[in-house]
């Protein structure tokens, strides 16, 4: 028996019969999606080749549609920009748009293209991820910006928009673990602490690098005094080499109310 145009029957495991839409477009075969009937199926198939064929928009999509949103952005993206990309990306000549659904557009520089190409963008209360080497990785993190950062604190959208993930767009304020930036006598300065069932300031700096030190410095204090055995992330500091680091790491002081912990307490 013939089907519709753009369908094909498949059968699931169950034996059950179902039917899946397609279409070529720009010689490439483009699949559309699984449907419960034949017609269904091949309605949207023509749904697909009316939209690759014509000049709707993204903000067209309606809710009586056969396409999921993310298939519509595809299509249309691939009709007008002659790229296909799997994932809901829409091109544009200095950056691109990544459509979470009908709602949400993130914004990002082109520099990303490839990586997002080939990431999906999940959101989980409020927090965007993509899953990488079976990890959820925040897309924060790409900017530098710390797991625990508190946006408007630790970072903020210079235009306001947080939907705008372009490098310009985006201020890191402090990219260290347990470094803050503060006013000091209308100079900037930057407090660094240590969280041990609460937090210990273990010193105000001149620069994020000294108090990202010193950080590091009360991390090693409290483990190597069998202080508490809470699993620290480090600070990581790329601009400087190793004998730089020891020089100011064996020269930066702290707190003597850390110094004076008794073993065991915490």
């Amino acid at each position: 028996m013939t089907l519709l145009k753009g369908v094909y029957q498949a059968t699931k495991k169950n034996g059950t019969i179902y039917y899946r839409a397609s279409i070529t477009y720009k010689s490439k075969h483009i699949s559309l999606g699984s449907y419960d009937t034949e017609t269904v199926a091949h309605d949207a198939y023509q749904e697909a080749y009316d939209l690759l064929n014509g000049s709707m928009p993204i903000p067209s999509y309606g809710l009586d549609s056969l396409l999921s949103f993310e298939k519509w952005v595809i299509l249309i993206n691939y009709r007008d920009n002659g790229h296909y990309i799997k994932n809901p990306i829409y091109l544009h000549k200095y950056y691109f748009s990544y459509y979470l659904n009908q709602t949400t557009e993130l914004i990002f520089d082109v520099d990303d293209l490839f990586y997002y190409s080939h990431h999906k963008i999940f959101r989980k209360n409020g927090y965007l991820f993509v899953n990488d080497y079976g990890m959820q990785v925040n897309i924060l993190s790409r900017y530098g910006i710390k797991n625990f950062a508190v946006k408007g604190k630790d970072y903020y959208f210079k235009d306001g928009d947080a939907s705008n993930f372009r490098y310009h767009n985006i201020h890191v304020v402090n990219p260290y673990y347990g470094v803050e930036k503060i006013e000091k006598n209308a100079r900037p300065a930057y407090i660094a602490k240590i969280n041990l069932r609460g937090y210990y300031k273990i010193g105000t700096y001149t620069s994020d690098t000294e108090a990202a030190i010193a950080y590091n410095k009360a991390v090693d204090f409290v483990l190597n005094h069998g202080i508490t055995t809470k699993n620290f992330t480090k600070n990581y500091l790329t601009e400087l080499n190793t004998a730089q680091y020891l020089a100011l790491y064996q020269n930066i002081s702290i707190s003597p109310h850390i110094l004076s912990l008794k073993k065991n307490v915490i």
